[in-house]
């Protein structure tokens, strides 16, 4: 247990699930996109769905999309500012099979035409975690750089990834591993100790059998 577990974040808001973690969420899903956001789609799940808006669920989430952080004080007037940024929004309720009360999914689509699908849940004390995203399970919390991987399962891509990954002297936290099916889609998700190289996710994503790679860096802390 750590301090923010007893007291915590240092937030805006009246809630740290309800607040705090839904501005965490969109800050994480806007890194991952890695670029402006043109349009954002959020889907409400559970009591974010229900009383979300008394605890400015809404805002918080318009907010972490925008770049706040959890101790802006404009996090009250997010829809003011997605406005002025061109930023459209919308919300509707989902019903997520076996997904946590405070879920959101979000479907974004960036200014040079990007898209991404992430189901994420506030956890408590300003705490989240990213459960799938573009349709495939991942389980991280956003703490550490974070490395998505989408590829066709086929044998060697892991290695593949880890030995550039060791090449570049990045240290791997944690490596999950995740199917479909057999020979299908695959992912892996590597959340790493030390930042890793935009020339090396570049290379990585023009190999054979890479779908797809998506990165959370670190280099700006949200919190």
């Amino acid at each position: 247990m750590n301090i923010l577990d007893i007291i915590g974040p240092v937030m805006v808001g009246p809630s740290s699930s309800h607040t705090a973690g839904a501005v965490r969420i969109g800050l994480v899903a806007g890194k991952l996109l890695a670029e402006p956001i043109k349009e954002a789609q959020i889907h409400l799940h559970g009591s974010f769905w229900a009383t979300g808006s008394g605890h400015g669920t809404d805002r918080a989430i318009v907010a972490g999309l925008l770049g706040l952080a959890v101790d802006d004080a404009r996090i009250p007037h997010s829809f003011e500012l997605a406005d002025e940024a061109g930023m459209k929004f919308s919300f509707d309720h989902v019903e997520l099979v076996d997904a946590h009360p405070n879920t959101v999914k979000l479907n974004l689509t960036g200014v040079n035409g990007s898209v991404l699908e992430v189901v994420a849940a506030s956890i408590g004390g300003g705490r989240i975690r990213v459960c799938e995203i573009d349709g495939l399970p991942a389980n991280f919390e956003g703490d550490y750089p974070t490395l998505i991987v989408r590829n066709i399962d086929q044998p060697g891509h892991v290695m593949e990834v880890t030995a550039m990954l060791g090449h570049k002297g990045v240290n791997i936290a944690t490596l999950q591993l995740f199917r479909q099916s057999r020979g299908g889609q695959a992912a892996m998700v590597i959340e790493c100790d030390q930042e890793v190289p935009a020339e090396s996710i570049k290379w990585l994503s023009r190999q054979e059998g890479i779908v797809k790679v998506t990165y959370l860096s670190q280099a700006q802390r949200e919190d």
